[in-house]
């Protein structure tokens, strides 16, 4: 058998072909055009049946960590809603149809995550279109970088919080009419949350936020039977870094301060997402899973 996710490895020499280089795309980028490409587990992952029958939302889920989740639910059973920027299509259509492949529903459902009606019809379109809904992960996220607070527009903090934030809100809040008991919330921070860049102050400060959505709404929850965590990315190589998410000065370099010496793949994020979605998690509520390469974390 080909290297999976159950492979033994050494994970300081893991994607070590795998080199950032230079390289500059306008927001929101595309993984169609991001040199070397990402692996997002399209010849790696390996389904066991842990998400037979679940019906799951991804916001994100054209390229990167969505991407790669994407592929892993589908690959463990599950039906699977994509959504994404209409000027990701490209990237989106290329993850439908490794989902199909999988022998699993997709939708494709394309808007923008600053719009709260848009939020609101995404969950209603997934009901219907998937059946049900039982899985939410809320991915989607803006980040770009600014060096000078006194330069950073009131339109790019509002734009950040909206996307990263509001929609968290807008999604969770529609989806729970419909989330049985043993459903599952999972949305992305950041090791932005706990350890913030001084190039990232509206970002780093939507990920602390969603630190403490997660924890709160994960208490509220809880005596209904739907458990709310977060997975928490280190450094990892996707589009967002390209589309002015790191200077380019930074690019080269990206994720050679962590403890392993590398920037990490969405590949290897996606394990995370599952078991936090599948039944294996639980009596794991409020968690933040940090998946970031050996950066300390609270």
């Amino acid at each position: 058998m080909a290297n999976d996710q159950y492979t033994f490895t050494d994970p300081a020499k893991l994607y070590a072909h795998i080199t950032a280089e230079k390289q500059h795309q306008p927001e929101p980028g595309l993984d169609a055009k991001l040199d070397p490409k990402a692996d997002l587990g399209e010849e790696s992952y390996r389904g066991s049946g842990r998400l037979t029958g679940r019906k799951a939302l991804i916001t994100g889920g054209d390229s990167g960590i969505g991407a790669a989740t994407a592929i892993a639910f589908a690959r463990e059973g599950a039906s699977v809603a994509l959504s994404y920027l209409p000027e990701e299509e490209e990237d989106a259509q290329r993850i439908a149809g490794i989902v199909r492949e999988a022998g699993a529903t997709v939708l494709t459902l394309p808007g923008d995550l600053r719009d709260p009606s848009y939020c609101r019809d995404l969950v209603a379109q997934t009901v219907e279109g998937l059946g049900g809904l039982d899985i939410l992960v809320n991915n989607g996220g803006k980040q770009m970088f600014n060096e000078d607070l006194t330069t950073l527009t009131d339109e790019q903090f509002d734009d950040t919080f909206k996307t990263n934030v509001y929609a968290m809100f807008w999604l969770s809040k529609a989806a729970l009419p419909h989330l049985p008991a043993g459903s599952s919330i999972i949305n992305t921070t950041s090791i932005q949350a706990y350890s913030p860049s001084d190039i990232l102050v509206d970002y780093a400060s939507t990920k602390a936020t969603i630190n403490a959505f997660t924890k709160a709404l994960a208490q509220q929850l809880a005596p209904k039977g739907i458990r709310v965590n977060a997975v928490a990315p280190g450094p990892i190589w996707t589009p967002l870094q390209v589309s002015d998410g790191q200077p380019q000065d930074k690019i080269a370099e990206f994720g050679e301060d962590t403890p392993l010496g590398r920037m990490g793949q969405p590949a290897e994020l996606a394990p995370a997402y599952v078991f936090l979605a599948s039944a294996e998690s639980s009596y794991v509520l409020g968690e933040t899973l940090n998946v970031n390469g050996g950066m300390p974390t609270p």
